[in-house]
């Protein structure tokens, strides 16, 4: 024990050093806005780069239960796009007036493919990460979505990662509305349930039932019209009587999700810019 006393006393000065080096560290990140920056962009580049190794072990191990899971969603994508052509076709009896409208509606709409690397589900403001950044397309303010539904909005973005608030966030706030009415309220979530969020304030004489679809309303830059969200699960009074409150059960649920898109809107830029200048 003495013999251990006597090496680590003749060895203090390197332990004295070490200290000094972190503490410095320390000082030099916490109070320097710059190498603060620098540090955060580096150490989130680590991380992700770590994060999404792990991710691609655990999708290898779960590789059959994805394949499935894809193969449910296109299924469902398919079903989907087969009752929006019978729609049109016996409004207008006409394919090709069919092919013309779903074109002119994805063409100002690019998906861009992602894997989610990191996720929470548990805090009141959880965060994701995905394996695509500025690099891919990525801006901070587009939607991301599964083929199940609305999934969030990016918050941040690297070169090659993307931070991004979904539904299950305190301050995410998605403008819904319900399918074939002009009704639209702001989507919100109060924690507890992942599958399960309200929306305030629908007027009095709006005319709904319980499981009627709700959907993206399109006034907003991030989401185009019509992006499934969820169903009508219960419907309540609002606090002051005047207006009802929706409670809607969601489509996607985070908690197993992996696969998902970024939509990028090519005249997301210009009406950012225009709505800038007024608020």
């Amino acid at each position: 024990m003495r013999d251990f006393f006597d090496r680590l006393s003749a060895n203090a000065h390197w332990f004295v050093f070490l200290i000094l080096e972190i503490t410095c560290g320390y000082l030099l990140f916490q109070f320097n806005r710059y190498q603060g920056s620098v540090w955060f962009t580096q150490a989130n580049a680590l991380m992700g780069t770590v994060l999404d190794w792990e991710a691609k072990a655990i999708q290898y191990i779960h590789l059959a239960d994805n394949n499935k899971k894809l193969t449910h969603e296109n299924l469902v994508l398919q079903y989907n796009m087969e009752v929006m052509r019978d729609e049109l076709t016996r409004l207008k009896k006409d394919s090709s007036y069919t092919e013309k409208v779903l074109a002119e509606f994805l063409q100002d709409v690019h998906l861009i493919p992602a894997q989610i690397i990191n996720n929470s589900i548990r805090d009141k403001d959880n965060y994701m990460t995905i394996n695509r950044g500025e690099l891919d397309g990525v801006k901070p303010e587009m939607g991301v979505v599964s083929g199940t539904g609305v999934v969030g909005i990016v918050f941040q973005t690297t070169n090659h990662y993307s931070l991004i608030m979904p539904i299950l966030h305190s301050k995410s706030s998605i403008s819904c509305r319900l399918r074939d009415t002009d009704y639209f309220g702001y989507l919100k979530w109060r924690g507890g349930n992942p599958l399960q969020a309200y929306i305030d304030d629908i007027p009095r004489h709006a005319k709904f039932h319980v499981g009627d679809i709700v959907e993206t309303s399109g006034y907003s830059n991030v989401f185009p019209a019509g992006i499934f969200v969820g169903r009508v699960a219960q419907i309540h009074n609002s606090d002051d009587g005047l207006s009802y409150q929706l409670e809607v059960q969601l489509s996607t649920d985070l908690s197993r999700l992996r696969e998902v898109c970024v939509v990028a809107q090519e005249n997301q830029i210009e009406l950012d810019s225009l709505e800038n200048q007024v608020y």
